[in-house]
């Protein structure tokens, strides 16, 4: 799919849930958001349903997030039907890794391609401050388990808060000691995101050179499906990477919409532009009307966010991320 500034769009996050068994205290406040009835949430033949047409339209990467996509049952059986889908290449999953473990087997069987582990630090006390749970060694045992798997690419995602104790050097020794590769995201200012100002890149560069040898930017094949642009560092057997929405816009490149868990189309992460596909489906419509109105909304895709300027109030997005889905 071609938008209007002529980017070729061909990969869709997926929301499946709002809900997640973390606080983390840049996603949500402490005692939650108010969570919709389920049955707001698209069923299981909704998604496949919408991920067919869009694989039609040429969609060709898939990734499910949430909320926390594993608090939902059935997600294996849900890969594996997206799999199977003509066109579909890969389907990936984010995760904080709390209920993994028990379904690595699982999720590897039905031929996930990719996995993303949140975990912001490797420190247990800064891991409870950050996430309000204690839930560190479930995601540590489950990085574990997932390197079981070869065949099911793995990456930790960190989003640096300028906190000293959450030692993201700590976090980056996960890549020197496996072949993982971490990622260090750019904290941006969406939903509870606008109460923090986080690391831009240079700065967390600076604090991993201060312990490990030089970055040297990475000139080899593309590591994944997204912004993400990668470091070599010696030693280490995975990369370091960044995806730096905020001080290193890659607006001009994104080849990216969302579905929320409600089934809105979404665009741009920051506006409510877009289209209600859970509307038209459960309204008895055809494919071909749901096509025409995924194309209607790529044709309104913004040339870019506007982060760093005063943005119209009325069109910004003011859901968190786990409710537009992360």
């Amino acid at each position: 799919m071609i938008d209007r500034c002529g980017r070729n769009i061909d990969y869709l996050r997926v929301s499946v849930t709002d809900r997640c068994n973390l606080r983390c205290i840049y996603c949500m406040p402490e005692d939650g958001v108010e969570l919709v009835d389920r049955s707001f949430i698209l069923q299981e033949p909704e998604i496949v349903r919408i991920c067919r047409v869009m694989a039609e339209l040429g969609i060709r990467k898939i990734k499910l997030t949430g909320g926390e996509p594993l608090v939902r049952a059935g997600i294996p059986s849900m890969v594996e039907k997206l799999k199977s889908l003509p066109g579909i290449e890969t389907v990936t999953l984010t995760t904080n890794g709390i209920l993994l473990k028990e379904q690595m087997a699982a999720l590897a069987g039905a031929g996930l391609d990719g996995l993303n582990i949140s975990l912001d630090t490797v420190n247990p006390q800064c891991y409870e401050k950050i996430a309000r749970r204690n839930q560190l060694k479930n995601t540590l045992e489950a990085i574990e388990e997932a390197l079981k798997y070869p065949q099911v690419s793995l990456k930790i995602n960190c989003v640096p808060l300028g906190i000293e104790e959450q030692d993201l050097c700590g976090v980056a020794q996960l890549a020197e000691k496996h072949p993982i590769h971490v990622r260090f995201i750019e904290m941006m200012p969406i939903g509870y995101g606008r109460e923090f100002t986080g690391m831009p890149e240079e700065e967390v560069v600076r604090v991993l050179e201060q312990r490990f040898p030089p970055l040297i930017p990475y000139q080899g094949e593309r590591l994944g499906n997204g912004p993400c642009h990668y470091y070599t560092v010696e030693g280490f057997q995975g990369k370091i990477g960044f995806i730096s929405a905020v001080s290193h816009k890659f607006c001009g490149d994104c080849n990216r919409i969302r579905l929320t868990s409600q089934g809105f189309l979404k665009t741009c992460l920051q506006y409510t532009a877009g289209r209600d596909l859970r509307a038209i489906i459960r309204d008895g419509k055809t494919d071909e009307y749901l096509k025409e109105a995924i194309l209607e909304a790529l044709s309104e895709k913004p040339e870019g966010h506007a982060f760093l300027e005063k943005a119209r109030v009325d069109k910004t997005e003011k859901l968190c991320m786990s409710q537009i889905g992360g």
